[in-house]
């Protein structure tokens, strides 16, 4: 197995504004001339093929391992007979980038930045997590961890590459 890119698991409660946080600050890394990936933890089964396309068809057909390539984009589905490591997975399809931006996984042990907006009413998830590493809110907090400005992605891309790129 090659060795992974840094991860940081980006978690906070549904409807928070993860995936749009996520979406500014690869904009903003991707400016910066950094190779980010992403990965996207879904509790429930999902299916990203639809029904009567070709590679839909060869899945159904009993394929265990079906790729779609193009010049520009490649994407596998594969049947699982038991569940991959966070770690194997960081390591199987990551290699190449310098960061991997995860959303969700917030059991795991990646170092994790809560994304908090003072709206919903609701307290931080990972106060006793020893894995937080940052809060990005729309509001001062004062904690033991750094807080980072949620409606300014450039801060969270300088928090990123200082602790998990050398700066």
């Amino acid at each position: 197995m090659t060795r992974r890119p840094p991860a940081v698991a980006f978690v906070a409660r549904s409807g928070t504004g993860k995936t749009t946080l996520l979406e500014h600050v690869i904009a903003e890394l991707k400016r910066r001339g950094r190779r980010v990936g992403a990965l996207k933890h879904d509790a429930h089964d999902f299916d990203i093929d639809h029904p009567g396309k070709d590679s839909h068809r060869l899945t159904t057909a009993g394929a265990e391992v079906t790729a779609i390539a193009s010049d520009t984009r490649f994407a596998v589905t594969a049947r699982l007979t038991a569940a991959q490591s966070l770690d194997s997975i960081l390591s199987l399809w990551f290699n190449g980038v310098e960061l991997v931006l995860v959303e969700g996984y917030k059991t795991s042990t990646l170092p994790k930045l809560e994304v908090h907006r003072a709206g919903l009413g609701s307290s931080l998830l990972m106060c006793d997590d020893p894995h937080l590493v940052a809060v990005v809110s729309d509001e001062k907090l004062t904690l033991n961890v750094p807080c980072l400005d949620l409606n300014r992605p450039a801060e969270v891309a300088d928090f990123l590459e200082a602790r998990f790129l050398g700066g």
